[in-house]
């Protein structure tokens, strides 16, 4: 049985997680970390069955507690320092955590490789977004353009999304390996209101962020040829919807040497 901490306890996501690993049969709760609840009984913070468990202050809780994989859905800057952390204590990282630059991913990839332990980076844990994902890299070669929104609540701090970025460079990068041409540049001369046209990703690929109370997490790519158009979008209603993913991250990250990142290398697509 797998031994479970959670970085981020208190969160939305957090708390999911904190149920999902205390319901899996196969995987145990063992620490929860979270500074601003400090000391508070986590069956209070998240409803978990987990008889026991306080959530801690800081990281070190988990060495202690003899987590063998840590599950992290914090923000950008603590995530890093949290998956240094794992780096240097020789446990397995999983995270979900958006918002952290390439060069600082990579500079964890090292880190990781010269580590006992393995990390799974994935900017979208729902199983749905990575095949929408997926679809939308099919379809690239054969249409003349294309963009994304993303739809997020109102809490969420980076924008454009982790997964619209990921998805932008996907698209480009499948349009190259199928010798297509780079989409055609914006022809906009003239934005009567500035970021009208949203931003431009990699592609370029233009993407546009909405942020609404009552969101989660939404994204649709929208693909436009002579006549025609194509549109492949994903819905994500509750957090729930992540924590399939989350799971079979956990239970894979042992066997898995290094920085994964990205769900579809666990699902073979």
């Amino acid at each position: 049985m797998l031994r479970v901490g959670v970085l981020g306890a208190g969160g939305r996501m957090g708390r999911e997680v904190c149920r999902a690993v205390a319901e899996d049969p196969e995987l145990e709760l063992v620490a929860a970390v979270d500074p601003r609840l400090a000391g508070i009984d986590l069956r209070q913070v998240t409803g978990a069955d987990a008889a026991g468990i306080q959530v801690a202050g800081g990281a070190d809780e988990l060495e202690r507690a003899g987590a063998q994989v840590a599950v992290d859905f914090t923000v950008a800057h603590a995530a890093v320092e949290h998956m240094r952390w794992c780096a240097a204590h020789g446990v397995h990282a999983v995270v979900g955590t958006t918002g952290i630059r390439p060069a600082v991913l990579d500079e964890l990839g090292a880190a990781f490789e010269r580590s006992e332990a393995n990390c799974v980076v994935a900017a979208n844990f729902a199983i749905g977004a990575v095949l929408m994902m997926r679809l939308a890299e099919l379809a690239a070669p054969y249409m003349l353009g294309a963009e994304i929104i993303e739809l997020h609540h109102d809490a969420k701090l980076d924008a454009p999304s982790g997964t619209a970025l990921h998805t932008a460079s996907r698209l480009a990068q499948a349009r190259e390996d199928a010798g297509a041409p780079p989409w055609a540049p914006d022809r906009t001369e003239s934005e009567v209101v500035p970021g009208a046209r949203g931003a431009e990703g990699p592609g370029p690929v233009r993407v546009h962020s909405v942020r609404l109370p009552g969101l989660v997490a939404h994204q649709e790519v929208i693909f436009g040829a002579v006549g025609q158009s194509l549109t492949i979008r994903h819905d994500a209603y509750d957090r729930t919807s992540f924590m399939p993913g989350m799971i079979l991250a956990v239970k894979a990250v042992p066997t898995r040497p290094g920085l994964t990142v990205g769900l579809d290398a666990l699902l073979d697509l």
